[in-house]
Formats: C-alpha cells, sequence, structure tokens
C-alpha cells in the first residue's frame, strides 16, 4: 500500500527573514574583510530587506564598495518569486583581495512592478516600517569583469539570485 501527501506552502514573512539572513551573513563577512557595512546597517538592510522580500516589492539589491561611480566589490541579489528555486547555498565566499583604498560603501535597490502598482498611500505605509528610506539614484556601473552567478538561497521555492564582482 503506498501513501500520498502533498504540502502547500506559501511565502511568508518567515521565509523572508530565513532568505534575508543569508544576505545578512554575506554582509558580515564583507564587514569581517573590508570593515564596512556597520553591524547596525546590516541590522537595518536585514529588516528592509524582510518587509519588502515578503510581499515580492524587491526587483533587485546589490550591496558594495563603489569608487567613481563604478562597482569595485559588490553581491548583488536578483529575487525570484515564482517558485523557482530549489537550491539553497551557504551564506559566504564573498570576494577577498579587492582594493578598495578610495571606495566608499554603497547600496542599490530596484522594485517590482508590483511595488509601482500600489498607491502612494501604500507605498508610504510600507516606507514607515522601513529603518531607513532610499532616495533615487542610479546603480554604479561595472567597469571591469562582469556579474558571476555564484549562489542561490531561498525557502519555499522562492528567493534571491546572488552575483559577485570583484576579486583577486
Amino acid at each position: 500500500m503506498s501513501q500520498t501527501y502533498t504540502i502547500t506552502e506559501t511565502w511568508s514573512q518567515t521565509h523572508a527573514r530565513y532568505v534575508a539572513g543569508k544576505v545578512a551573513a554575506d554582509l558580515r563577512q564583507i564587514r569581517q574583510a573590508y570593515g564596512q557595512p556597520t553591524e547596525g546597517l546590516i541590522e537595518n538592510y536585514l529588516a528592509e530587506l524582510t518587509v519588502l522580500l515578503a510581499d515580492g516589492y524587491v526587483g533587485e539589491v546589490s550591496y558594495g564598495y563603489r569608487r567613481d561611480g563604478a562597482w569595485v566589490l559588490a553581491l548583488k541579489y536578483t529575487a525570484d518569486m515564482y517558485g523557482n528555486l530549489s537550491t539553497d547555498d551557504r551564506s559566504g565566499s564573498i570576494p577577498r583581495g579587492v582594493d578598495i583604498s578610495g571606495a566608499s560603501w554603497f547600496s542599490f535597490m530596484s522594485y517590482t512592478d508590483k511595488w509601482y502598482k500600489l498607491s502612494h498611500h501604500e507605498r508610504d505605509a510600507i516606507k514607515r516600517q522601513l529603518p531607513f528610506d532610499r532616495t533615487a539614484g542610479a546603480e554604479p556601473v561595472i567597469r571591469i569583469g562582469d556579474w558571476l552567478r555564484d549562489k542561490t538561497y531561498s525557502s519555499a521555492g522562492c528567493g534571491l539570485r546572488r552575483a559577485s564582482i570583484g576579486g583577486a
């Protein structure tokens, strides 16, 4: 006799927090190797990403060092909220040995169409839950190399694909 069963799992704040926690772990490794971001800023990024990822508002988010408008070292996370992800890698393995002299810490986020379909009032209500307010701007360019896809962080089939730039 055989039995079958189905488990249905929906994406939740708990799933988002789990995936965002892996991003925070990456950022802590960057801090250990390069000095930034501060622990307080990492906690703020964790809170922001959890809120925005839970409801599918994040398109991409990048964290890293830029010099003269170009990434020197960065991690970019691209959201996939369509149940396509089956891999859940361990965090870490950040690029090492990058010369960040003269570079400053920077983060850039792009949003999904779902975010822009919200009313101004709805977006403002969500922004009030966030630890800081992002300003409009342009993502730094890449002058040397290209993004290297290297990790996937997921829960319940949704999450983030990581790519990195930099390294010796």
